[in-house]
């Protein structure tokens, strides 16, 4: 219903029009907050070579930073980040990409990325990265994701640099180019689950619960892309029902995802299990829009050439992963709700 305000009367086209105008002044205000941070860190970028070359010439020791920190305070009383703290770390940042010979093959590409992003997920890649490829996967992924800080922390901590694209896997051959490529990416080995809370001995179950209770944990450490569906997902075949442990859709490779869960080291027969389920949900659930469905085998521990070997006549895209889990609780601290398997033992005494 059109509303009348201050003579004119608010029409749908009105209401559309408007949406478009603040859509249009939201855009201008990201650009102008991305352009800002550009220019800032543009900013440092200059103080850093000039720092770096004066000290370099003149061998001035840091003691000429708390000079050069006041002198700019005062000549620029409403510009932050003029401190000697600062200065320092603007120093330590342009030594940390040019003091390296990958600087010398990629001077413009490497400039224009570390400006790209801000300048405290900065900081944090510089003090907490080896070297300058892993610095560059991090702010490769911040661009990609939008990550924040604190998101960034997590990836950094949890060693995504080593992990990511390593599981065994036949994507080369079972997909097609550029489906392959990113699929390899977004599998990880071993996949840290350190968020959860498990007893000493849980069950495949037990931890496939704990996944879904910490879903946003879990998705976070599956990587961007991975939209949840369902746990113990039935599928029919034939005249028969089965479950799947968790079911994914991807949305950046436009595909089912299989994620089955083994609290126990790698068996051949597990792949198998695994490409029976993604056999099945592209005949009973992927749509003509959707890629080829992919399975991810997740196990407490594996073989590598056991794998490898295994995926070998496996008809459909499967990886196989271990995963970490460093932080269980003891017997006496495990809930006083008994298991499934508890509950079946007890009715079969």
């Amino acid at each position: 219903m059109a509303r009348k305000e201050v003579g004119f009367v608010v029409t749908d086209d009105y209401k559309t029009w408007i949406e478009e105008v603040k859509n249009k002044i939201r855009n201008s205000q990201i650009k102008a907050s991305v352009r800002i941070n550009y220019e800032m860190l543009d900013l440092y970028w200059n103080l850093g070579v000039a720092i770096c070359e004066k000290q370099n010439q003149a061998k001035w020791g840091d003691a000429f930073l708390k000079v050069m920190s006041n002198d700019l305070q005062k000549a620029f009383p409403g510009v932050s980040g003029f401190s000697v703290e600062n200065l320092k770390h603007i120093r330590y940042w342009y030594n940390f990409y040019t003091n390296n010979e990958k600087w010398l093959q990629g001077v413009t590409q490497i400039e224009s990325m570390v400006k790209s992003i801000p300048w405290g997920h900065n900081q944090r890649i510089m003090y907490k990265c080896k070297d300058i490829d892993e610095a560059l996967f991090y702010i490769q992924k911040t661009m990609d994701n939008n990550w924040s800080r604190n998101v960034l922390v997590h990836q950094i901590e949890s060693d995504l640099y080593a992990r990511q694209g390593k599981a065994i896997n036949n994507f080369q051959v079972k997909l097609p180019e550029p489906q392959s490529d990113l699929a390899e990416q977004t599998l990880k080995d071993p996949y840290n689950f350190d968020f959860l809370a498990l007893r000493e001995e849980y069950n495949e179950r037990e931890l496939e619960d704990a996944l879904v209770e910490q879903i946003t944990q879990f998705l976070l450490e599956l990587g961007t892309g991975f939209s949840f569906i369902g746990k113990q997902v039935e599928i029919k075949v034939g005249e028969s029902n089965f479950y799947m442990d968790l079911l994914f859709y991807h949305v950046k490779l436009h595909c089912y995802v299989v994620v089955e869960l083994k609290t126990e080291k790698f068996k051949p027969e597990f792949a198998g299990q695994l490409n029976f389920y993604v056999t099945a949900v592209n005949k009973n659930m992927k749509d003509e829009q959707d890629n080829q469905t992919i399975g991810i085998l997740i196990c407490k521990d594996k073989d590598d050439v056991v794998a490898e070997y295994s995926l070998e006549n496996i008809s459909q895209p499967i990886g196989i992963a271990q995963y970490e889990l460093t932080k269980v609780l003891r017997k006496e601290f495990k809930s006083s709700l008994p298991t499934i398997e508890e509950i079946e033992e007890g009715l079969s005494e």
